[in-house]
């Protein structure tokens, strides 16, 4: 939680016109800092991936009776804390004025797509835990959506 706000406080120090270090030129500098939308989009996926590992908790909990769901939700939630992380090393490149690594991104791509579809091969009959799953995966989706807004707004 502590790295999301940590990211939540990076992308919201570019909002408030943080200086970059080393001064790239100007189109870089641009580019970098994003349009308002870019920066709205960059703090929808930090914040919704959040929300979304909250929910994962909860998940878990309604799961404890089943642990190969149980198994299958901590799997979504490392992939979760993967996609964190990659986008992690983006903002850092971002604060640095260094370019965003291609790889990260395919990093946060891929574990997006893998922890929906661990999320979406879970099929519970509780109705609690059911309901708690189609908000976890929807919270997910709202978070890959804002992932594309970065893709094609941050440019």
């Amino acid at each position: 939680m502590v790295r999301i706000l940590a990211l939540a406080f990076v992308f919201s120090s570019f909002l408030a016109g943080a200086q970059v270090f080393g001064a790239p030129a100007r189109e870089i500098v641009a580019r970098q800092i994003g349009d308002l939308q870019c920066n709205v989009d960059r703090l929808s996926i930090v914040a919704g991936l959040a929300t979304t590992q909250g929910t994962l908790k909860k998940l878990s909990q309604d799961l404890a009776h089943d642990p190969t769901s149980a198994a299958s939700v901590q799997s979504a939630a490392d992939s979760i804390s993967g996609a964190q992380g990659a986008i992690g090393v983006i903002a850092k490149a971002l604060l640095t004025g260094q370019t965003a690594p291609a790889e990260a991104r395919n990093q946060v791509l891929g574990n997006l797509t893998a922890a929906h579809d661990t999320l979406a091969a879970i099929n519970s009959t509780d109705s609690t835990a059911s309901a708690t799953l189609q908000k976890a995966l929807s919270e997910l989706n709202d978070s890959a959506e804002a992932g594309n807004g970065v893709v094609n707004n941050c440019k």
